[in-house]
């Protein structure tokens, strides 16, 4: 029966990672959006992470886990005969796709190896399997997804020898290189292999030596990277880029905390864990199974805890070790009633993350990449849209990130960017044979837009809709102060999507 239900909910992880939800900027940005630019002729936006004097993200993790998929795909693709670059929304979905294995094979193993008795390795594994977490964060190409990874791969790592002691080494740099916070996943379960290293300092050297050729590798990959001329190796010794140092000098200044928002130390521990585990957080604190994996959780939450900048997403690798951590009820009634509990905070989550949240940005850029008159495009109350999906439009159209800006504002910039209203305009589809064009994409939450989107006049701005993606939340436009609890879910859910507008202006 297990084995059923587990196989039901890799399809239902399957069917998540093909939904085009999008959780946060940083799975575009900080990853695929960058190395995309690299590979193919794709025009893309680097953040500031990447552009900074003193550049905090490393490229070295990013090209086994996205560089190498890239590349096998463009090989097939120039294999099969087909001309031209590879149409940016398949390389999207081949990453997903990729993530999904990744999740399926390596997550599930990892728990398979790191719980023993085959009683409670089947209780971890569909609980893991089952979780919302699983099924949208980790299909998605987070750093923290593959921290995840790498977490419970090295947690599943016996009593190493030579050879394991090598792969620890290179394994390690590697989670360090990717995200700063891996080592305070492994601080309280590094101390077991203190003794195996007292008694057999060879294994000690052979970790020591491997880690040392990985940082070499990865120090000179990013100083290459970030480096405008062919470097040597003198660059290296007095000008090298080490992205893990200047990552935490960057994350130690409560100044620079403060630009991404400032938590208290509780964030985690009391809002976080409960919003990513639910009905499990119960267990967790009632019913633990003390294990090495629940105390490498543990470590995680206590070391990023000091950090004042706390997002959820920053706790995925505690995930499937707290969850193949806890005990089940024993009393039927009580596990019954658990169960049905777990199910529906995880089914209304996963539709809430998985589905509905910013769905619409990478549908809206298909979109928007087909359209032949598109020159100008202002997202307004949405995340920021990644244009490396825009098939190389964004050679002609230019993007604006306007989240934030008020109405008025917004209005004065559509003003200034909308092209002239002319007859084309006003029958179907004659607009697309315009040399320009302006759209604004915007929720359909966004009331403020009302009263100006049935002008007919003369005077003023004129919006005709030209597209409507209903599967979309922006849990960013939350007002509860102004507009009350129930308006506020009312305007949010019930006028939930994302639309585009074609923008005009009579200019008689």
């Amino acid at each position: 029966m297990w084995r059923r239900t587990y196989l039901l909910l890799v399809l239902v992880r399957l069917w998540f990672a093909l939904s085009p939800s999008y959780l946060h900027p940083d799975e575009n940005f900080q990853g695929p959006e960058v190395i995309a630019g690299e590979i193919f002729s794709y025009p893309v936006r680097r953040t500031w992470e990447f552009t900074s004097e003193h550049p905090i993200r490393s490229v070295f993790p990013l090209w086994p886990v996205y560089g190498l998929p890239m590349l096998l795909l463009r090989w097939l693709w120039i294999g099969n005969g087909n001309d031209g670059e590879i149409p940016p929304i398949a390389v999207f979905w081949t990453l997903r796709v990729l993530m999904f294995v990744l999740s399926f094979v390596l997550e599930d193993w990892a728990v398979h190896e790191l719980v023993q008795s085959p009683r409670h390795r089947r209780v971890a594994i569909v609980l893991v399997a089952s979780s919302y977490v699983t099924w949208t964060y980790q299909t998605h190409t987070f750093s923290n997804s593959i921290e995840t990874l790498i977490v419970a791969w090295s947690l599943s790592q016996k009593t190493p020898a030579l050879m394991a002691s090598m792969v620890l080494g290179v394994v390690a740099v590697f989670g360090v290189f990717n995200r700063i916070t891996f080592p305070a996943f492994l601080l309280i379960p590094g101390f077991r292999l203190i003794p195996h290293f007292w008694n057999k300092p060879l294994s000690l050297i052979v970790l020591a030596a491997s880690a040392l050729v990985t940082i070499i590798i990865a120090i000179g990959l990013d100083t290459s990277f970030y480096t405008p001329h062919s470097i040597t190796w003198l660059d290296l010794v007095r000008n090298p880029v080490i992205t893990p140092w200047n990552n935490l000098r960057y994350n130690i200044s409560p100044a620079n905390l403060a630009q991404h928002g400032l938590h208290p130390w509780y964030q985690h521990i009391l809002v976080n864990i409960p919003m990513l585990i639910g009905p499990a957080a119960g267990l967790l604190f009632f019913q633990p199974h003390l294990s090495l994996r629940l105390y490498s959780a543990i470590s995680g939450i206590f070391v990023l805890s000091i950090f004042q900048h706390q997002e959820a997403r920053f706790l995925l690798p505690t995930i499937p070790l707290v969850l193949s951590s806890v005990q089940l009820p024993k009393n039927p009634t009580v596990l019954k009633a658990w169960v049905g509990a777990w199910v529906t905070f995880n089914v209304l989550l996963s539709l809430l993350m998985g589905v509905y949240h910013q769905g619409g940005i990478v549908p809206g850029q298909v979109f928007l990449s087909k359209q032949p008159d598109a020159t100008q495009a202002v997202w307004w109350k949405t995340y920021m849209p990644p244009i490396w999906l825009l098939n190389g439009k964004n050679e002609v159209l230019r993007t604006q990130d306007v989240m934030d800006m008020e109405g008025a504002a917004l209005l004065q910039e559509l003003g200034r960017l909308a092209t002239c209203d002319t007859p084309a305009d006003r029958r179907n589809n004659e607009y697309l044979k315009e040399s320009n064009g302006t759209y604004l994409v915007a929720p359909l939450s966004a009331t403020w837009l009302d009263p100006y989107l049935d002008n007919k006049g003369l005077e003023g701005l004129r919006f005709r809709e030209v597209w409507r993606h209903r599967q979309h939340f922006n849990l960013d436009d939350l007002n509860w102060a102004e507009d009350g609890f129930w308006a506020t879910l009312k305007r949010v859910i019930g006028r939930r999507g994302l639309a585009a507008w074609r923008v005009t202006k009579s200019c008689r």
